[in-house]
């Protein structure tokens, strides 16, 4: 009877010890309980574009491996959120995607440069994303057809005409890195817009309309011209990039010929730090530090696994990552630049008609 009794007294107070010790060892919001907290859901990854499109297909391939490395492994999934050249995306992501981990935005860093010139429409402060990193920093080309006569570096800043290069408009590379090569270099050109896309202004190109093109990728220039660079047919004369491509070591980099401090902040500012930043990976303002951090790991031990870089491989996605880290650099120093930096930037890629 008594043994009845102080169990029946005691077994409310044991259970009462066990649920404060549990409570005890895994607080919210500990190490314990995030490490629990992406166990059977599933992680969205926000496109800034359509579906099939190079965004597209690295948020893809990037989905199928990195819950590997997230405690829980949690689902992924890709949801497209187009328009307004990825400003949609961006916006959402920043003022309207619950800051829980389980939004990830994927879109543009030209954003960055846009919110710069003083582009409407804007509703993000660019540092306050809390940024996984990039998987690739994109090594743009300056490429000639041999017929134009424009094979090397000398030849094009000794010619003694204006050098026709094909582009599509402001905010594009494939405008924005001439006028900047032109202001930074005093390089020749002309610079004929209107181009409707990559097809288009080679083409044009080999039909003799222009001599060449600056601001495509080495990657996407080998796919439509890897037999005239085979050939010589066509030439790669300079790499808009602060390192130089692995099939590329001959090839001399632009910033290499700049004479000056200014000139060498506008190549960097203008050219080197958007490529840096092409695809950028983010998470809203305001997620939890430890969820950063593990997902921040996460997606660079996906840059590293063998089989997400045998997927990238067969799909022809380049992989040169960078970390968050190395993003919130980049983009401290964008919001650094000194005011008249900034107009001239803004006057060189926004001429007055």
């Amino acid at each position: 009877m008594e043994y009845r009794w102080l169990r029946k007294r005691m077994l409310p107070i044991l259970c009462c010890l066990v649920m404060g010790a549990a409570t005890l060892a895994a607080p919210s919001g500990s190490p314990a309980a995030e490490d629990m907290f992406f166990k059977g859901k599933t992680i969205r990854i926000v496109v800034a574009f359509s579906v099939g499109g190079g965004f597209d297909l690295y948020s893809r391939t990037i989905g199928r491996y990195m819950g590997r490395y997230i405690p829980g492994n949690p689902r992924f999934l890709v949801q497209n959120r187009t328009g307004a050249g990825g400003l949609i995306s961006a916006n959402y992501v920043y003022r309207k995607a619950k800051p829980d981990g389980l939004t990830i935005g994927n879109f543009p860093g030209s954003l960055f440069w846009a919110r710069l010139y003083g582009q409407k429409g804007i509703q993000f402060v660019s540092s306050k994303y809390e940024f996984l990193g990039v998987p690739e920093s994109t090594i743009s080309i300056c490429a000639f057809t041999k017929s134009s006569g424009i094979t090397d570096m000398t030849k094009w800043m000794n010619s003694p005409r204006p050098v026709k290069l094909s582009g599509t408009g402001p905010g594009n590379s494939t405008n924005d890195g001439p006028r900047l090569l032109n202001a930074a270099l005093g390089l020749p050109i002309k610079l004929i817009e209107g181009y409707g896309g990559a097809p288009g202004m080679l083409l044009a190109a080999e039909k003799g309309e222009v001599d060449g093109i600056c601001g495509l990728s080495w990657t996407a220039l080998t796919a439509t011209w890897g037999a005239k660079f085979k050939s010589g047919d066509a030439v790669p004369v300079v790499q808009m990039s602060p390192k130089s491509h692995p099939e590329l070591k001959h090839v001399p980099l632009d910033i290499s010929f700049a004479k000056t401090d200014e000139a060498r902040l506008l190549i960097k500012a203008g050219i080197h730090d958007p490529a840096r930043l092409t695809r950028i990976y983010a998470l809203p303002p305001g997620t939890p530090p430890e969820r950063v951090k593990m997902l921040r790991t996460a997606f660079m031990k996906t840059m590293r696994d063998p089989d997400f870089l045998s997927d990238a491989k067969k799909t022809r996605l380049n992989i040169d990552p960078s970390d968050g880290a190395v993003v919130q650099k980049v983009v401290d120093s964008l919001d650094a630049l000194p005011p008249e930096m900034v107009q001239k930037l803004k006057d060189i890629l926004f001429p007055k008609k």
